[in-house]
This record gives C-alpha cells, structure tokens and sequence, in this order.
C-alpha cells in the first residue's frame, strides 16, 4: 500500500473513531450526575491508548526513546489542546444532550481552525497564499454543517398526539360527551 493510501486510511479510520466519541460520550452519562465523570476515564483512556500506542510505535518505527525538546513541548501542547477540546466538548454535550447537534459544529469547526491556523503559519514565513477554493471550501463546511443540523434526528421523537376522539370525550367529560363523540364519527 502506498504511502498516500496508508495515511487516508488512517484519516479515515480517524474520523471513525471520533465521529463515535461524542455519541459515546453521550451514552457514558447518568442523569442526575455530573457530565464530568465520564471525563475522568476519558483521560485514563487517553494516558493509557496515547502511552502505550505512542512506545508501540517508536518501536515498530525503530526510532529510539530519546526526546528533542521541541517534540515533548509540542508534544505536551497537542495532548493539552485535545484534552481541553474533549473537556469542552463533554460540557457541549451535557447542555446539549444531543450528539447529532453537537457533532458537526465540532468536526465542521475544527476543519476550518485548522486550516485558518495553517493560513497563519505560512504568513509567519511570508508564504501566505489563499486559493480560492479553500474559501469555497470554508463557505461548504458552513453550510454542510447547517444542513446536517437541519435534517439529522435530534433527540427522542415527540410523543404522539391524542387522537381527536379521544381529546374531544375527555374536554366534554361525562358519558353525553362520549356520545356526542361516537355520533360525530359515525
């Protein structure tokens, strides 16, 4: 497999696994808790998958154990930056109650920020180039992210109303109502 291919399925296996994070997350609450329990393991989690994943593969990569500053200090700053998002996220997801709303802002959002922020690193270095298509492209998250909002289920169904008759022999009250009710549908 080429190495463009092997990185697409890693970005594909990538959004997979935090497309499921927020549903997830919503699954791991208990009403009358606070959302941030949840949280805890989620940091376990990420200690023990982002540990021991990362020593696998420095391993299979045959690199050695050593750390350059810079990669520990960027390092410490992503692993921050993901845990702040997956604490404001868990906080989203407690007012919202509703992953399908959430969801998209997050992931539609983050696209944009990385972007804009890879826009600012090549100005830094007076190499800042906006293509036209990228503008586009932001204009589309924009709207791909509404209409997810506006078409996906979100939450629990409403309940159903009560039928007519129903409705009618109860405000009438009284067996003259029914009756009044059984005449009219006949």
């Amino acid at each position: 497999m080429s190495p463009k291919a092997l990185g697409l399925l890693f970005a594909v296996a990538t959004a997979v696994f935090w497309g499921l994070y927020g549903p997830a997350l919503g699954k791991s609450r208990i009403p009358g808790q606070t959302p941030f329990k949840p949280y805890v393991f989620i940091g376990i989690a990420y200690l023990v998958w982002g540990c021991l994943g990362g020593a696998i593969a420095v391993q299979l990569s045959g690199d050695g154990f050593s750390f350059p500053a810079k990669a520990g200090w960027w390092g410490f700053i992503a692993g921050s930056l993901g845990a702040f998002g997956a604490l404001t996220l868990t906080y989203a997801m407690y007012q919202a109650k509703d992953a399908s709303l959430v969801m998209p802002v997050v992931f539609g959002g983050a696209t944009s920020v990385a972007a804009i922020t890879g826009l600012v690193i090549q100005a830094q270095h007076g190499k800042m180039h906006i293509d036209p298509r990228q503008l586009i492209g932001f204009l589309l998250v924009v709207v791909g992210v509404v209409l997810i909002q506006k078409y996906s289920a979100h939450g629990p169904a409403p309940a159903p109303a009560k039928p007519a008759a129903a409705t009618h022999a109860t405000e009438s009250g009284g067996p003259e109502g029914k009756a009044e009710v059984a005449t009219e549908n006949s």
